[in-house]
């Protein structure tokens, strides 16, 4: 908790252009995002999993769904509580906090 999950998150989405208010997903699970990739409209699905128990309360929600969205984008906060139902490959990035104003990130390819 308080990695700067959300923050990361945010600016992923500001490099990417969106123009929509980045927020996290606590309670609404799902954010949905619109921006612009060269004349295409994309779709960013910001996906909060922290309050998830399993996989299968994650498709009940609808968060499978939005994985297999295609030309789509997810961001997903909390990964671990569903990850058999992430689609392979992706990337996976854990936030360690080191100091009030260090983080240090580790990024793998699955």
């Amino acid at each position: 908790m308080g990695a700067g999950k959300t923050t990361f998150i945010h600016a992923l989405c500001n490099t990417l252009g969106v123009q929509d208010a980045v927020s996290s997903p606590t309670f609404a699970l799902i954010n949905q995002y619109q921006f612009d990739q060269n004349g295409t409209e994309r779709v960013i699905y910001h996906m909060d999993w922290y309050r998830l128990k399993d996989e299968d309360e994650a498709i009940n929600a609808g968060m499978e769904d939005c994985l297999l969205q295609k030309d789509s984008y997810s961001f997903i906060e909390w990964p671990e509580k569903a990850p058999g139902i992430i689609p392979h490959p992706h990337l996976w990035i854990e936030i360690e906090t080191v100091s009030p104003t260090e983080r240090h990130m580790q990024v793998w390819e699955r």
